[in-house]
């Protein structure tokens, strides 16, 4: 493809502003995509990606600026009027109803009718291709979402998405859910999707996964446009720089730690959502990681381990004292758990971001048994002050924040709470990367204060980059325990899919 200035933009947004109080969200955005490209749209979290993607989709108008769509003004009056006027949008958090099946969340408000009734066997024709193109046969249109994992309800979503047909597929951390394999599934869909003329706006924290799939990139900071141009013509360095008004210092910090004794002791450990019985340890001041693939066990052995899910059969021990059968018990006995689901399961999304990060540990804001209301806010305040959590007020509801926003407060409970073994189911989703360096360092620092970390990741580079030790399941079982210096991107990924390190 080429980005001569002659080929024509299928979308110009030009002056887009947007403001929300006094909040500018976007001050006077130009964004341009032209056919058959694909176009990633950066920046921090915060930085005004996806407010700017609500207004092309219809979800938000701007207060000022222009669209045009193929030439001719575009004014969405809603996302139904943006997805008939040719703009389909993947968002990061996904938008399934969990109690219907994978059928009727993929065709709702889709559906394909002649003379009044149903096409119901086209409708299941049309999905069962569109999966196997993303090489998922076995997610069939009959299962309920909500017996699906995170993973799989991402390939729903992006299923939804392709049926459409669109002239514009935006995709906001399609891959944040997904392993690596899926993830190049996907770019073959993506490269299928640009053969076609179809653009496609990528909006991605994982920038190795941009400098792979873009062909172009605009970067906002503070709701400007700070920078645009092709991929060929930028480092990684040169577009981090952008993204955050500085040069960036080591992805992976190194903070010296040591592991000791055992913490974390896990025995023939079995729930109904589990295949197989995992054994495991975890010592003090260790970092160790989780590697597999999507249903391998990884996300069902944390939650066992919690106590989310009932078990079967096994035990679990922390500094050698059984933990009790329920998640309160278990936080008491020092287990934290950050969920991968963290809008279902990580937060209460309709509560205060003072409720959110202090409800896991009241004791030090009661006494005569009254809560100091001051004393838990200025607590939430300065946890959001160090885990840089944009928000006006510790009263904000988490719901109101920004995904990665939202995944920080997630883990400022789990850091309030003082948790001793920290459960990390993908903390980095959707993270940005000044961000998860930051998430990095405060892993290694709570590594030297001798917690114990289990960590959860699709993510191999930063398994390799931050781990001390790197576990693999494969189908319910951990099939390799190696030093993560004996480990690398092709050597995980390899275990992950055979079984075989």
């Amino acid at each position: 493809m080429t980005h001569a200035a002659a080929v024509p933009p299928v979308l110009s947004m030009t002056g887009i502003s947007k403001k929300f109080g006094a909040t500018i969200a976007l001050s006077r955005v130009d964004f341009a995509l032209r056919p058959g490209e694909v176009h990633a749209l950066l920046g921090e979290n915060g930085a005004g990606k996806t407010t700017l993607m609500k207004i092309l989709s219809g979800a938000l108008r701007p207060d000022e600026g222009a669209m045009a769509l193929g030439g001719r003004c575009y004014a969405p009056s809603d996302p139904l009027d943006g997805r008939r006027g040719g703009v389909s949008m993947i968002y990061q958090e996904l938008n399934l109803a969990p109690h219907l099946t994978v059928e009727e969340n993929i065709m709702l408000g889709r559906e394909d009718r002649r003379a009044g009734f149903l096409r119901r066997r086209e409708a299941r024709r049309r999905i069962a291709e569109t999966l196997a193109s993303l090489s998922h046969p076995e997610i069939t249109p009959d299962i309920p979402v909500r017996k699906l994992s995170m993973g799989a309800r991402q390939i729903v979503e992006i299923t939804r998405a392709l049926m459409d047909k669109a002239r514009i597929v935006v995709m906001d951390e399609p891959t944040s859910s997904l392993t690596q394999e899926d993830t190049e599934r996907l770019f073959l869909v993506i490269r299928r999707l640009k053969s076609e003329g179809v653009g496609i706006i990528y909006i991605s924290h994982f920038l190795e996964e941009v400098q792979a799939v873009a062909d172009a990139y605009t970067v906002l900071r503070d709701g400007r446009n700070v920078g645009t141009g092709t991929l060929a013509s930028v480092s990684l360095d040169g577009i981090i720089q952008l993204m955050i008004g500085k040069p960036v210092g080591e992805l992976f910090p190194q903070i010296a730690h040591r592991p000791g004794g055992v913490l974390l002791s896990v025995r023939g450990l079995k729930s109904a959502r589990m295949a197989e019985p995992v054994d495991l340890e975890l010592h003090r001041g260790e970092i160790l990681g989780i590697a597999g693939l999507i249903g391998a066990g990884r996300t069902e052995t944390l939650r066992a381990i919690f106590g989310l899910d009932g078990t079967d059969s096994g035990s679990v021990t922390v500094g050698g004292a059984a933990v009790g059968s329920r998640p309160w018990g278990r936080i008491r006995q020092g287990l934290g758990l950050l969920s991968e689901d963290r809008q279902g399961e990580g937060l209460a999304l309709n509560r205060s971001l003072t409720d959110n990060i202090t409800l896991s540990r009241l004791r030090p804001y009661r006494r005569f048994g009254l809560l100091s209301l001051k004393k838990r806010s200025d607590e939430a305040a300065r946890w959001m002050d160090r885990l840089a959590i944009k928000a006006r007020h510790p009263q904000q509801t988490a719901a109101s924040l920004s995904g990665g926003n939202q995944q920080k407060t997630a883990l400022a409970r789990l850091l309030h709470q003082q948790a001793d073994v920290l459960l990390l189911d993908e903390p980095t989703r959707g993270i940005d990367v000044l961000s998860k360096a930051q998430i990095y360092e405060w892993m290694g620092r709570l590594a030297a204060e001798g917690k114990g970390l289990l960590f959860v990741s699709s993510y191999f580079p930063e398994l390799v980059g931050v781990c001390d030790r790197i576990a693999v399941f494969f189908r319910g079982q951990i099939v390799a325990l190696r030093p993560a210096a004996e480990w690398n991107d092709e050597s995980l990924m390899a275990a992950s899919m055979t079984g075989k390190a």
